[in-house]
Protein backbone atom coordinates (compact mmCIF):
# COMPACT_ATOMS: atom_id res chain seq x y z
CA UNK A 1 0.00 0.00 0.00
CA UNK A 2 2.99 2.07 0.62
CA UNK A 3 3.08 4.95 -1.93
CA UNK A 4 -0.14 4.48 -3.78
CA UNK A 5 -1.67 7.68 -5.00
CA UNK A 6 -5.20 9.13 -4.35
CA UNK A 7 -6.93 11.16 -6.90
CA UNK A 8 -5.95 14.01 -4.47
CA UNK A 9 -2.80 13.25 -3.79
CA UNK A 10 -2.16 12.28 -7.21
CA UNK A 11 0.41 15.20 -8.95
CA UNK A 12 1.10 16.41 -5.74
CA UNK A 13 4.98 16.25 -5.60
CA UNK A 14 7.75 17.65 -3.03
CA UNK A 15 7.06 21.07 -5.02
CA UNK A 16 3.59 21.27 -4.27
CA UNK A 17 3.65 20.53 -0.57
CA UNK A 18 6.58 23.37 -0.62
CA UNK A 19 4.26 25.56 -1.88
CA UNK A 20 1.66 24.72 0.34
CA UNK A 21 3.83 25.35 3.07
CA UNK A 22 4.79 28.70 2.03
CA UNK A 23 1.30 29.83 1.12
CA UNK A 24 0.19 28.81 4.47
CA UNK A 25 3.21 30.64 6.01
CA UNK A 26 2.39 34.07 4.02
CA UNK A 27 -1.36 34.24 4.98
CA UNK A 28 -0.19 33.76 8.33
CA UNK A 29 2.51 36.45 8.91
CA UNK A 30 0.00 38.45 6.98
CA UNK A 31 -2.90 37.72 9.58
CA UNK A 32 -0.47 38.32 12.32
CA UNK A 33 0.62 41.73 11.02
CA UNK A 34 -3.03 42.58 10.92
CA UNK A 35 -3.58 41.90 14.30
CA UNK A 36 -0.54 43.19 15.55
CA UNK A 37 -1.95 46.58 13.81
CA UNK A 38 -5.14 46.13 15.00
CA UNK A 39 -3.58 45.85 18.42
CA UNK A 40 -1.37 48.97 18.14
CA UNK A 41 -4.26 50.89 17.45
CA UNK A 42 -6.51 49.68 19.93
CA UNK A 43 -3.43 50.85 22.37
CA UNK A 44 -3.27 54.39 20.94
CA UNK A 45 -7.73 54.49 20.98
CA UNK A 46 -7.80 53.67 24.85
CA UNK A 47 -4.71 55.97 25.26
CA UNK A 48 -5.70 59.10 23.83
CA UNK A 49 -9.41 58.29 25.26
CA UNK A 50 -8.33 58.27 28.70
CA UNK A 51 -5.79 60.90 28.79
CA UNK A 52 -8.00 63.46 26.86
CA UNK A 53 -11.00 62.30 29.40
CA UNK A 54 -8.87 63.01 32.47
CA UNK A 55 -7.54 66.40 30.71
CA UNK A 56 -10.94 67.46 30.54
CA UNK A 57 -11.51 66.44 33.94
CA UNK A 58 -8.20 67.50 35.78
CA UNK A 59 -8.88 65.01 38.33
CA UNK A 60 -6.66 62.31 37.62
CA UNK A 61 -7.01 59.49 40.91
CA UNK A 62 -10.42 59.34 41.68
CA UNK A 63 -11.74 59.92 37.85
CA UNK A 64 -9.16 57.66 36.38
CA UNK A 65 -11.00 54.73 38.07
CA UNK A 66 -14.19 56.09 36.55
CA UNK A 67 -12.79 55.90 33.21
CA UNK A 68 -10.58 52.37 33.55
CA UNK A 69 -14.21 50.98 34.23
CA UNK A 70 -16.25 52.77 31.63
CA UNK A 71 -13.50 51.57 28.90
CA UNK A 72 -13.04 48.17 30.33
CA UNK A 73 -17.28 48.04 29.75
CA UNK A 74 -17.06 49.45 26.50
CA UNK A 75 -14.78 46.58 25.36
CA UNK A 76 -16.47 44.02 26.99
CA UNK A 77 -19.71 45.20 25.21
CA UNK A 78 -18.04 45.68 22.19
CA UNK A 79 -16.91 42.21 22.48
CA UNK A 80 -20.23 40.96 22.95
CA UNK A 81 -21.44 42.63 19.85
CA UNK A 82 -18.96 41.24 17.39
CA UNK A 83 -18.97 38.31 19.17
CA UNK A 84 -15.39 37.47 19.35
CA UNK A 85 -12.08 39.06 20.24
CA UNK A 86 -12.00 39.69 24.00
CA UNK A 87 -9.01 37.58 24.75
CA UNK A 88 -7.19 39.33 22.06
CA UNK A 89 -8.07 43.03 22.84
CA UNK A 90 -7.75 42.75 26.85
CA UNK A 91 -4.03 43.20 26.57
CA UNK A 92 -4.17 46.35 24.24
CA UNK A 93 -6.60 48.25 26.23
CA UNK A 94 -5.10 46.90 29.34
CA UNK A 95 -1.97 48.71 28.12
CA UNK A 96 -3.63 51.32 26.51
CA UNK A 97 -5.27 52.48 30.07
CA UNK A 98 -2.21 52.31 31.95
CA UNK A 99 -0.52 55.00 29.62
CA UNK A 100 -3.17 56.93 28.98
CA UNK A 101 -2.70 57.56 32.84
CA UNK A 102 0.68 57.71 33.00
CA UNK A 103 0.40 60.53 30.08
CA UNK A 104 -1.28 62.73 32.59
CA UNK A 105 0.90 61.93 35.83
CA UNK A 106 -1.86 59.38 37.45
CA UNK A 107 -1.42 56.47 39.59
CA UNK A 108 -0.01 53.71 37.46
CA UNK A 109 -0.51 50.84 40.05
CA UNK A 110 -3.75 51.85 41.00
CA UNK A 111 -5.05 51.85 38.09
CA UNK A 112 -3.22 48.80 36.75
CA UNK A 113 -5.15 46.92 39.56
CA UNK A 114 -8.51 48.17 38.66
CA UNK A 115 -8.01 47.68 35.07
CA UNK A 116 -7.37 43.87 35.53
CA UNK A 117 -9.90 43.52 38.73
CA UNK A 118 -12.38 45.22 35.75
CA UNK A 119 -11.50 42.45 33.08
CA UNK A 120 -11.58 39.45 35.03
CA UNK A 121 -15.20 40.45 36.48
CA UNK A 122 -16.43 41.37 33.02
CA UNK A 123 -14.69 38.15 31.38
CA UNK A 124 -17.00 36.28 34.00
CA UNK A 125 -20.30 38.14 33.12
CA UNK A 126 -20.11 37.39 29.73
CA UNK A 127 -18.71 33.80 30.23
CA UNK A 128 -15.38 34.39 28.41
CA UNK A 129 -12.39 32.27 29.99
CA UNK A 130 -11.62 34.31 32.98
CA UNK A 131 -7.94 33.12 33.41
CA UNK A 132 -6.76 33.74 29.95
CA UNK A 133 -8.02 37.60 30.00
CA UNK A 134 -6.77 37.61 33.70
CA UNK A 135 -3.34 36.99 31.98
CA UNK A 136 -3.89 39.55 28.68
CA UNK A 137 -4.57 42.07 31.32
CA UNK A 138 -1.32 41.19 33.24
CA UNK A 139 0.67 40.78 30.50
CA UNK A 140 -0.72 44.32 29.34
CA UNK A 141 -0.07 46.64 32.25
CA UNK A 142 3.47 45.23 32.60
CA UNK A 143 4.06 46.02 29.33
CA UNK A 144 3.27 49.55 29.43
CA UNK A 145 4.43 49.96 32.96
CA UNK A 146 7.90 48.43 31.12
CA UNK A 147 7.67 51.35 28.37
CA UNK A 148 6.30 54.49 30.27
CA UNK A 149 9.47 53.83 32.97
CA UNK A 150 7.28 53.05 36.02
CA UNK A 151 7.65 50.46 38.93
CA UNK A 152 6.93 46.79 37.03
CA UNK A 153 7.65 44.70 39.85
CA UNK A 154 4.95 46.65 42.50
CA UNK A 155 2.32 47.09 39.16
CA UNK A 156 3.04 43.11 38.27
CA UNK A 157 2.32 42.43 42.37
CA UNK A 158 -0.79 44.53 42.36
CA UNK A 159 -2.21 42.83 39.24
CA UNK A 160 -1.57 39.51 39.92
CA UNK A 161 -2.99 40.45 43.71
CA UNK A 162 -6.05 41.95 41.58
CA UNK A 163 -6.73 39.34 39.18
CA UNK A 164 -6.96 36.64 42.04
CA UNK A 165 -8.65 38.57 44.49
CA UNK A 166 -11.70 39.01 41.88
CA UNK A 167 -11.80 35.64 40.39
CA UNK A 168 -11.98 34.53 44.30
CA UNK A 169 -15.41 36.65 44.43
CA UNK A 170 -16.10 34.63 40.77
CA UNK A 171 -15.86 31.00 42.68
CA UNK A 172 -13.13 28.17 43.64
CA UNK A 173 -13.05 27.15 39.90
CA UNK A 174 -12.42 30.96 38.41
CA UNK A 175 -9.46 31.52 41.71
CA UNK A 176 -7.79 27.95 40.48
CA UNK A 177 -7.74 28.49 37.09
CA UNK A 178 -6.39 32.41 37.57
CA UNK A 179 -3.93 31.38 40.26
CA UNK A 180 -2.39 28.98 37.53
CA UNK A 181 -2.50 30.72 34.79
CA UNK A 182 -0.66 33.38 36.96
CA UNK A 183 1.51 31.80 38.89
CA UNK A 184 5.16 32.71 38.54
CA UNK A 185 4.39 35.83 36.34
CA UNK A 186 5.99 38.00 39.84
CA UNK A 187 8.62 36.28 39.90
CA UNK A 188 9.46 36.11 36.15
CA UNK A 189 9.58 40.18 36.61
CA UNK A 190 11.80 40.24 39.52
CA UNK A 191 14.01 38.10 37.84
CA UNK A 192 14.36 39.95 34.87
CA UNK A 193 14.64 42.91 36.73
CA UNK A 194 17.76 41.70 38.56
CA UNK A 195 19.20 40.10 35.64
CA UNK A 196 18.95 43.91 34.62
CA UNK A 197 20.80 45.39 37.15
CA UNK A 198 24.70 45.33 37.12
CA UNK A 199 26.27 42.73 39.19
CA UNK A 200 28.54 43.73 42.33
CA UNK A 201 32.27 43.72 41.52
CA UNK A 202 34.11 41.16 43.65
CA UNK A 203 37.31 42.62 45.12
CA UNK A 204 40.29 41.09 45.17
CA UNK A 205 41.86 40.33 48.67
CA UNK A 206 44.57 42.24 49.61
CA UNK A 207 48.16 40.75 49.98
CA UNK A 208 47.72 41.45 53.67
CA UNK A 209 44.53 39.43 53.98
CA UNK A 210 45.65 36.90 51.74
CA UNK A 211 48.55 35.85 54.24
CA UNK A 212 46.73 36.19 56.98
CA UNK A 213 44.15 33.48 55.08
CA UNK A 214 47.63 31.11 54.64
CA UNK A 215 48.27 31.48 58.28
CA UNK A 216 44.93 30.58 59.76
Amino acid sequence: MAGKTTPITEGIGNEGIGKAGSTVKEGIISSLKGINEIEAEIVSLVRNTVSNAMKATGEAATEGLIVTRDIVKGTIQATEEVGTGLILSTKSVAKGVVMGISDIGGDVTNVASQTVKGAVKGAAEVGADVALVARRAVDGVIEATKEVGGNVEEVAQVAVNGAIETAGTIGNTALRAVKDMLVGVVEGVKEVANAALPKPRQTEPSAAQAKSRKGK
